[in-house]
């Protein structure tokens, strides 16, 4: 297998070492615009390899001809927030940085899936979407995984109990309106309200929507990249290894959960041809209106870009 990962800021250069520590790939390629940041994060990394008795080739660029025949690209090029921005502040900048950068890796690999990290993520992801021309089961956004795994990680650190055992489920628009289910939501099988009062679950379900602000404001001068890292190397093994996981993703829907031309998180299986299969649950009303408003929310940027 051959990853290229676009951006070799935090999120990036994170997400390539990962890849490599677990051996997904035989081949990383590692992309930035600024000259000597991938040559010198990717050399450090291979230089690594010995010490993690792994043999992955892991090489930097500023251009795309190294890329060329890449089985996965995972985007993660564009400006991160900013204390008091929105992920909404960043639209009409990043969808030119993954316009530009999905034009220069269709061309070098036409047969590769795209997973797309760049924010406001489900509208990257359209982006890419519709300039690579791809089907829709070969794009992807990172979005679903990342919440989901902070609404998990609240709920371990509310009960005091492992991480492993609580199973979680954020569908929706990656942003303010994100939809976290409670009721889908289970602690070794134990569904959520049978283990907290409303109010309980209310707090931690807002913390996860607030959960990438929260870092913002901690750091001040960057935002989250371990989790996002985490989560997109764990959409591209289900891929590489063919695992037909069961996560939550940004995808193109076409009346599935009654929504239509819309790039939205929702179940999905993962499997070696992307997309294999949009998972369909039963949303009770409130569920499924919240659902509309997210993606009404996402649709509503769509809508502002001319493509």
């Amino acid at each position: 297998m051959k990853v290229t990962v676009v951006g070799a800021g935090n999120v990036g250069a994170t997400t390539a070492h990962i890849l490599a520590n677990k051996e997904l790939a035989n081949e990383i390629v590692l992309v930035d615009i600024v000259e000597g940041i991938p040559q010198g994060k990717a050399l450090d990394m291979y230089e690594s390899t010995p010490v993690e008795r792994t043999d992955t080739r892991i090489i930097g660029s500023n251009g795309y001809d190294e890329t060329k025949d890449s089985d996965i690209v995972i985007i993660t090029a564009g400006l991160p927030r900013k204390p008091g921005m929105s992920r909404d502040d960043l639209l009409a900048k990043n969808a030119e940085i993954v316009k530009s950068v999905t034009e220069q890796v269709v061309t070098q690999s036409p047969n590769s899936i795209l997973i797309i990290v760049s924010n406001p993520l489900d509208v990257m992801t359209y982006v890419a979407y519709k300039v690579s021309g791809f089907e829709k089961h070969r794009v992807m956004g990172m979005a679903g995984v990342l919440d989901s795994a902070r609404f998990r990680t609240f709920i371990s650190m509310e009960l005091n109990v492992s991480v492993e055992d609580v199973s979680a489920f954020v569908l929706g628009g990656h942003g303010d309106s994100m939809v976290p289910l409670p009721r889908y939501s289970t602690v070794a099988g134990i569904p959520l309200p049978d283990l907290m009062d409303k109010e309980t679950i209310d707090r931690l379900v807002q913390r996860t929507r607030d959960g990438g602000i929260e870092i913002v404001n901690y750091l001040k001068a960057g935002s989250a990249y371990y989790a996002p890292a985490s989560s997109s190397v764990e959409m591209a093994e289900a891929i590489i290894k063919d695992k037909k996981r069961i996560l939550p993703s940004a995808v193109w829907l076409e009346g599935e959960y009654n929504l239509t031309d819309v790039m939205v998180g929702v179940p999905v299986k993962l499997g070696k041809k992307g997309v294999e299969e949009i998972v369909q649950i039963k949303l009770n009303p409130d569920e499924q209106e919240a659902l509309n408003k997210s993606a009404g929310g996402v649709k509503g940027m769509m809508d502002k870009l001319n493509l």
